[in-house]
C-alpha cells in the first residue's frame, strides 16, 4: 500500500516550503560622493603631485619648528591663488617662514619692508628717462615677484597700501598708463605685529577682503622653544636655507598641475548651501558689524576644495569648511563695540556661528 508523503503539508506549519518574501521598499538614499572614494572603493594610487606638496611640510619643518597650521595655510592659499596675512609679535619666524616657503617650492621671492616715507612707485615699478633712447623705460618693482613679503604692511600709509589691491585681485600692475602682468604664480605674503600700534595704519576692509587667510603665529610651546634654541646652539643659520638641508620639492609646473587636480574635486550642493549660511550669519548676528562678502564666501568654497585635496579626498566635507572657518573669517568681519564691551572678541562670535548653523548630513 502506498504511504502518504511524509512531512508538513500545511504552509503555515514549520519546515514547509514558504513563498518568496516581497520585497522590501527601499529608504530613500542621500546623495554620496563619486563611489571612488567610498569604503568598499579600491585604495588609489598615490598621487606624486600631492605627495609632492605634503613634502613641503616637511622642508619647511628643517627650518621653521612649529607653526603647521600657518603652513597649510600657505600651501592652500598658493594653490588657490590667494595671499596670506601673517600675525604675530616679532621673533616668531613670520619671515622666516615664507622665505622657506618659497625655496621649498622653488619661487622666486622679494621682500619690501613697508615704512612711512615708502612710496607706491617702490612697490609697482617706475618710469624712467633713458636718455639714450629719448624715451622713458619701466623700471619693475620688487612686485615682479613670485612670493612677495610685505614686511609690516600696516606701517606704510594707505597711500601705499593701495598699490597692492589691483595686484592682489588682478595679478597686473598698471604705471603711465599701461597694464603689467605679474608672474605667475602670485601670492602676498603680508606680516603685521598685533601689539604694536604706535605709528601704524590699518589696513581698509577693501585689503583684508583680498586676502584668502589671516593666519596667527603664536609663541612656541615648551618643547618648541627648546628645539628652536638647540638647533641654533648646533649652529642653525636662518640666513643660510641651504646650510638646514632645505631643498626644493616642488615648482610652478606642479602647482598647475594640483590647481587643475583642485578644480575637480567635488563640492555637493549641501555643502555650498552651508558655506552660504555660515556667511549669512555673520551679517546677521547682532555682535558682528561687518560679515563676510559674497567674494569671501567664493574664497572659502574654493580653499575647502584645496584642503580636500591635500587631505587626499576628492569630495569635500564639512570639516573641511570648518578646519579653514576661523583663518578664512575672521579678519573679514568687524566686532561691534558692544560686543567688545561685554568681553567677547571674534574668535568666539565665530565659535558661536559655527556651532549653531545646521551642519549637512
Amino acid at each position: 500500500m502506498t504511504q502518504p508523503p511524509q512531512g508538513p503539508t500545511n504552509p503555515q506549519e514549520p519546515g514547509a516550503a514558504q513563498p518568496p518574501a516581497a520585497p522590501r521598499p527601499q529608504e530613500p538614499v542621500a546623495p554620496q560622493p563619486p563611489a571612488a572614494d567610498s569604503a568598499q572603493a579600491p585604495q588609489a594610487e598615490p598621487d606624486p603631485v600631492r605627495e609632492a606638496f605634503t613634502g613641503v611640510r616637511t622642508e619647511i619643518a628643517k627650518a621653521v619648528v612649529g607653526q603647521e597650521q600657518a603652513v597649510t595655510g600657505m600651501l592652500i592659499a598658493l594653490l588657490c591663488q590667494g595671499h596670506v596675512l601673517l600675525e604675530g609679535v616679532p621673533g616668531v619666524a613670520k619671515t622666516l617662514l615664507v622665505r622657506s616657503f618659497a625655496a621649498a617650492v622653488s619661487l622666486d621671492s622679494s621682500r619690501v619692508q613697508f615704512t612711512p616715507d615708502l612710496m607706491p612707485s617702490d612697490v609697482t615699478g617706475s618710469l624712467v628717462y633713458d636718455a639714450s633712447a629719448s624715451d622713458f623705460s619701466f623700471r619693475p618693482g620688487p612686485v615682479f615677484t613670485n612670493i612677495l613679503i610685505a614686511d609690516e604692511i600696516n606701517r606704510t600709509p594707505p597711500k601705499t597700501q593701495s598699490a597692492l589691491l589691483e595686484a592682489m585681485e588682478e595679478h597686473q600692475v598698471s604705471v603711465g598708463g599701461r597694464s603689467r602682468k605679474l608672474p605667475e604664480p602670485f601670492l602676498v605674503a603680508a606680516t603685521q605685529n598685533p601689539v604694536e600700534y604706535e605709528g601704524t595704519y590699518p589696513l581698509p576692509e577693501a585689503q583684508l577682503d583680498r586676502f584668502l587667510f589671516k593666519l596667527v603665529l603664536d609663541l612656541p610651546e615648551r618643547d618648541h622653544e627648546f628645539e628652536i634654541l638647540d638647533r641654533h646652539a648646533r649652529g642653525f643659520d636662518a640666513g643660510s636655507l641651504a646650510a638646514a638641508g632645505l631643498r626644493p620639492v616642488a615648482d610652478a609646473e606642479l602647482i598647475g598641475r594640483a590647481r587643475e587636480a583642485i578644480a575637480k574635486i567635488y563640492i555637493a550642493p549641501q555643502i555650498i548651501t552651508y558655506i552660504v549660511d555660515l556667511a549669512r550669519a555673520t551679517r546677521q548676528t547682532p555682535s558682528l558689524a561687518l560679515g563676510v562678502s559674497p567674494r569671501g564666501a567664493t574664497r572659502i568654497l574654493g580653499a575647502a576644495r584645496a584642503h580636500a585635496w591635500l587631505s587626499g579626498r576628492h569630495y569635500v566635507t564639512p570639516d573641511d569648511v570648518k578646519a579653514l572657518a576661523h583663518m578664512s573669517l575672521s579678519h573679514r568681519v568687524i566686532l561691534r563695540p558692544e560686543a567688545q564691551m561685554d568681553g567677547l572678541d571674534v574668535g568666539q562670535v565665530l565659535d558661536s556661528i559655527i556651532a549653531t548653523t545646521e551642519v549637512p548630513r
